[in-house]
């Protein structure tokens, strides 16, 4: 294990987020607001991180396979860690594992909070909160990745432990590159959201925190109404139409730009997406339309709750916790799928459940004949035996923490539903959940031990299972 290269890109990666925090402490002057907690925090990072780049004085990272899930397990973690600082430094979140767990659901783009009154924190507060959904939405070490120099055999394998999906492949020759194609395309979506937003009327502060919430599919808004502060269609529409955009696979807008329409037209995950999120639609506008005198309002709001809980960004305009119970079993279904590989959604991947669905199929055809030889293939491509089995370890993985998660969870001794769905919630990255924990609920509900599971949950969830659950291996920690 070359610990050296570890310690070196974690020390990189935790001064790109003392250096980020310099935008909230702009923020905090505007509004003439205390800058202690940032400039703590910052401050400390510096006090470890210096020292150790000094004293190791390691030119090159040389990261394998191992060194690369290391990193992004322990950089996560230690992001979160030191992000929280700002909140129980300025007192506003007092609890260390209540802002941890605010923190952890910011960077992972969960958007699960612990906070009643949105509304009562400082400016600079709420826009570190939110931007940590930026960070967090494509990958803080991709970002790092863009702007330090490191080997392209250690990026890819840094990326890979780190970009949500089954595969991950490059855009172009050096992973370097494609790290910053990835966020010029995740900036300027940004920005355009944002000006859509600003000519519906929203002001320039909160109009920057909805798009830093939709672009990392986080959902953390200024308002305790979320979206549903803003009684206006035009916003509602602009905001759950990127929703879409920003859960869809970014390599589809690099494609766009090279003018490679067959490419995008041809991927069978952005097929299969659509698909989900039609017939989600108009089966939940079919089952609630009784309640609404107006069809198009129907429409809207279940337009807007679909592409808010696809895309697992967890924005509300209504408290669908009150919509029929077929409507809330199909948003909780939804919950599972998520939004495509290479994208800043969480769940599962509608790629996964493509090729999980085509290998079911494989194997009936199989057991019918014998005989029978066939492939799977996705995007008229054949997908390897490892990468299928990878998706079906992943699934299986993915099921057995959730359900631990949830047995954990229950010891608190609330209702079935608050359990389930606010594990689930946790896991996809989505935020809010149903009953105790749905649009209109927080998770301040749960002892401090429950919210570090579900804290954890969180990570698993962002991080897809393996970085994480490497480090807590004891043999992967075994010399060879």
């Amino acid at each position: 294990m070359n610990y050296k290269a570890i310690i070196t890109m974690v020390s990189k990666t935790l001064l790109v987020e003392a250096t980020l925090m310099i935008l909230p402490i702009i923020v905090a002057l505007i509004y003439g607001e205390s800058i202690l907690g940032f400039a703590m925090t910052i401050v400390m990072i510096a006090a470890l991180c210096v020292p150790a780049l000094l004293i190791i004085r390691q030119k090159r990272s040389d990261i394998r396979a191992r060194e690369g899930f290391v990193t992004v397990a322990v950089v996560w973690v230690l992001m979160s860690v030191f992000g929280a600082l700002p909140f129980v430094i300025e007192g506003q979140i007092p609890s260390f594992i209540d802002a941890f767990f605010e923190t952890v659901s910011g960077f992972t783009t969960t958007g699960s909070t612990i906070l009643k009154d949105v509304e009562a924190l400082s400016y600079s507060l709420l826009f570190w909160r939110s931007f940590t959904h930026f960070i967090g939405g494509m990958g803080v070490l991709v970002f790092v990745l863009a702007i330090i120099p490191l080997a392209d055999e250690s990026s890819m394998h840094v990326m890979r432990a780190e970009v949500p999906g089954p595969t991950m492949g490059k855009l172009v020759p050096k992973i370097k590159d494609s790290a910053k194609i990835l966020y010029i395309l995740y900036i300027l979506l940004t920005l355009i959201e944002a000006v859509m937003l600003l000519i519906g009327g929203m002001d320039l502060f909160d109009a920057l925190i909805v798009s830093f919430g939709t672009a990392g599919t986080g959902g953390f808004a200024t308002k305790n109404a979320s979206i549903g502060y803003y009684e206006s269609s035009y916003i509602h529409i602009v905001v759950a139409t990127f929703m879409l955009l920003f859960a869809l696979n970014f390599n589809l807008y690099y494609y766009l730009m090279l003018r490679h329409f067959k490419s995008v037209f041809k991927n069978e995950e952005m097929h299969a997406f659509i698909l989900i999120v039609f017939a989600s639609v108009a089966a939940i506008t079919i089952n609630i339309l009784p309640r609404y005198e107006n069809a198009l309002i129907a429409i809207r709001d279940a337009y807007f709750q679909v592409t808010s809980i696809i895309s697992t960004t967890g924005f509300a305009t209504v408290d669908f916790n009150t919509w029929p119970e077929f409507s809330k079993t199909l948003l909780v279904a939804i919950m599972f799928i998520g939004g495509c590989a290479g994208s800043t959604a969480g769940g599962l991947k509608v790629g996964r459940i493509v090729m999980i669905f085509k290998s079911f199929r494989q194997e009936i055809l199989h057991m019918l004949h014998p005989r029978y030889a066939s492939v799977v293939k996705l995007d008229g491509k054949v997908v390897e035996k490892g990468t299928l089995y990878g998706t079906l370890v992943h699934f299986a993985l993915y099921m057995c923490i959730l359900l631990v998660s949830i047995l954990i969870v229950s010891l608190d001794g609330f209702d079935f539903t608050t359990n389930v769905t606010g594990v689930i919630s946790c896991m996809s990255n989505i935020g809010p959940g149903l009953a105790l924990v749905g649009p209109t609920g927080n998770f301040s509900i749960f002892s401090p031990i429950i919210k570090l599971v579900l804290s954890v949950d969180m990570l698993f969830g962002r991080l897809e299972v393996f970085p994480l659950l490497m480090i807590m291996t004891p043999t992967f920690w075994k010399r060879k």
